[in-house]
């Protein structure tokens, strides 16, 4: 069993930037792959990114690779997202979750494959 805790999300504005944090409880979160996801209104909810058990693998969706960076400390058991030149587009509710192994970016880029996940953190870009 996880349990997870976003944080950190907020109002912005346009080319600024923020730092998510997800904190997990659980024994089992130093083996499992991580994930962010996000949900803006009337859409489903999409991969952001993704990250392997140790930390050495990441993944990312294309529209946020090169601006976002995934990042875990297992000592501390925490999944982060820093967000750098954020845009309107990126205003949305993010989700931190939780996968089963084996990592595979074709399975972690899929919400079914996460077996438990956070309640949501708000973020909202003014342009």
């Amino acid at each position: 069993q996880v349990q997870l805790v976003e944080s950190g999300g907020g109002l912005v504005q346009a080319g600024g930037s923020l730092r998510l944090s997800c904190a997990a409880s659980g024994r089992t979160f130093s083996s499992s792959p991580m994930g962010w996801f996000r949900q803006a209104p009337g859409k489903e909810r999409e991969f952001v990114a993704t990250i392997s058990w140790t930390g050495t693998f990441t993944y990312y969706a294309d529209s946020v690779k090169g601006r976002f960076t995934i990042s875990r400390d297992n000592a501390k058991n925490t999944v982060a997202l820093q967000m750098t030149m954020l845009k309107h587009e990126d205003t949305a509710v993010y989700y931190c979750a939780a996968a089963q192994p084996p990592w595979n970016t074709m399975r972690l880029r899929t919400t079914s494959n996460y077996d438990y996940w956070g309640q949501g953190t708000q973020v909202t870009v003014s342009s």
